[in-house]
């Protein structure tokens, strides 16, 4: 996508104009994220205190019974959201989901051990180890072009 800034001190307000000539999976994403008013902010709870989480900081988000847990290097946090609209605040950031469960932080793997049958070990960062269950290798391995 070709991208073009002109400055006009006419415009009190920035105002976004795309020209296309078809309306693109892109294009879509693209207005999107031009409305989306609401930073990607992920706050964490730890007993009684909130933190607000950077997304880099973040190694996985997974959920485990009724929570939804985040870990990074301070910690693991609780989060008062549903896993699906983590992911969509985190949507365009280097996260992808390998399970029903848990969505991870590709920056933060150190290594994705493809010798296990059917399955893809990953190595975070941090030491921890998850799987990438059956249903989304093939995801993955698309993304890591295998």
């Amino acid at each position: 996508m070709k991208v073009d800034i002109k400055l006009d001190s006419e415009y009190a307000e920035p105002l976004a104009v795309i020209y296309t000539s078809e309306i693109t999976d892109e294009v879509t994403e693209a207005v999107r994220r031009l409305k989306e008013t609401e930073p990607g902010i992920i706050t964490g709870f730890s007993e009684d205190s909130a933190e607000i989480l950077s997304p880099e900081d973040i190694y996985r988000i997974y959920s485990e019974g009724q929570k939804v847990l985040a870990v990074t290097d301070k910690g693991t946090f609780r989060l008062r959201m549903r896993l699906y609209q983590v992911e969509e605040k985190l949507s365009g950031m280097k996260f992808v989901r390998i399970s029903n469960s848990e969505i991870i932080n590709l920056n933060r793997t150190a290594n994705f051990d493809l010798s296990f049958a059917g399955t893809i070990q990953v190595r975070m960062k941090n030491g921890e180890t998850t799987f990438v269950s059956r249903r989304y290798v093939s995801v993955i391995k698309k993304i890591l072009g295998i």
